[in-house]
């Protein structure tokens, strides 16, 4: 049976991991910076760069107490050792408990170096500061982030440690530690990757994740790579001024119906096929009239007279890509998770099918 000290030692690691990255279960329970310190930082509505700069401070000073908060609880949880009276305890242990106590008081420094003269050390306020007029301070350019953020008609997409939000004026990335600030006119936007994952979190079907690097003209503004769903490619392009340059290699998939198609065509390729009778000839898809028609309806979900599939008897008249544009069609757009199990009617004679039904012409 694990000892009190190993099982401690578990629980705290996943604690901290937790409190760190917050996952969604930490978020719905509370139990992050910006909701435990809600009182002191304030709203983010309110006043988005004053949030931020206590919020990043705050942050940073949580997370480096996590080693002295573990110290303090294997103190009860390995009496034994003798923690609580650092004198007596082992050399490993004061080693750490010197490490412990450092990483707070270095926090602690830092943050108030930040803080000095209105928090004009802190790293944002460096940046606000170099959009800044000669005869104004970086406040002012901070009263009108603030101003914009406040509008709703900004882009903001993202997950708690890694925002995107896009005004009229600026392009921002929020992390757990700082604040990215960039202005538009400035900036050249470059989508420089690309990722398909398979299934999404949300839905059965699979998304698209694009990095796009934020460079300003600036030497001094530090550039950062922003995050996002292709599918909301389109509502960013809407938002930004400049141009968003994609290299060689990326494919860009905005919408859910190419997603779709995407998987479409990857299902149909493990269907059973179907041979095509040496005495027909396949004409052109009905559908588009630009390709042969490539797909033929075969109740193979089940057998014949099972389920809620029907044989169809008409020749193949559709291509791939317009059989599974019909099949789309039918869905409920607000409900996506429900596409791939569902069934529809063929589009020539109404005998229902789903998936599995759509067989490749051999």
């Amino acid at each position: 049976m694990d000892s009190p000290e190993v099982t401690f030692t578990l629980a705290y690691l996943v604690f901290a991991v937790c409190f760190v990255f917050t996952p969604t279960e930490f978020h719905s329970a509370g139990l992050t910076v910006q909701n435990l310190l809600s009182g002191w930082l304030g709203s983010e509505d309110a006043a988005f760069v004053s949030y931020h700069l206590r919020r990043t401070s705050a942050t940073l000073l949580c997370h480096s107490l996590l080693p002295l908060g573990y110290y303090v609880g294997m103190c009860f949880a390995a009496s034994e050792k003798q923690l609580y009276s650092p004198s007596q305890a082992p050399d490993t242990w004061r080693l750490f408990l010197l490490l412990a106590v450092t990483l707070p008081t270095v926090a602690c420094t830092l943050i108030y170096y930040w803080s000095w003269d209105r928090w004009a050390c802190h790293p944002l306020a460096r940046t606000l500061a170099l959009y800044a007029l000669p005869q104004s301070g970086w406040w002012a350019v901070a009263s009108s982030v603030n101003t914009e953020f406040r509008r709703i008609d900004k882009f903001a997409t993202g997950a708690p440690g890694a925002r995107v939000i896009v005004t009229d004026t600026w392009v921002m990335k929020v992390t757990t530690y700082r604040v990215h600030v960039a202005q538009q006119q400035d900036v050249h936007l470059t989508v420089t990757e690309s990722q398909q994952h398979e299934l999404s979190p949300d839905s059965n079907l699979p998304v698209q994740l694009l990095t796009i690097h934020v460079a300003s003209t600036s030497p001094a503004v530090q550039a950062f790579d922003i995050r996002l769903n292709s599918t909301e490619y389109g509502e960013l392009c809407e938002k930004l001024r400049a141009p968003i340059r994609s290299a060689a290699n990326v494919v860009i998939r905005q919408s859910l119906g190419d997603l779709f198609l995407e998987t479409f065509a990857s299902l149909v390729e493990v269907n059973p096929t179907y041979s095509v009778p040496s005495s027909q000839e396949l004409e052109a898809c009905i559908g588009c009239m630009q390709t042969r028609a490539s797909v033929k309806l075969v109740k193979t979900c089940q057998e014949a007279d099972e389920g809620e599939c029907q044989q169809c008897y008409c020749r193949p008249m559709w291509c791939l890509t317009c059989m599974g544009k019909w099949f789309a069609s039918r869905q409920d757009p607000q409900r996506p998770d429900t596409w791939l199990a569902s069934r529809v009617p063929c589009p020539t004679c109404r005998a229902r099918f789903c998936i599995l039904d759509v067989c490749a012409v051999r």
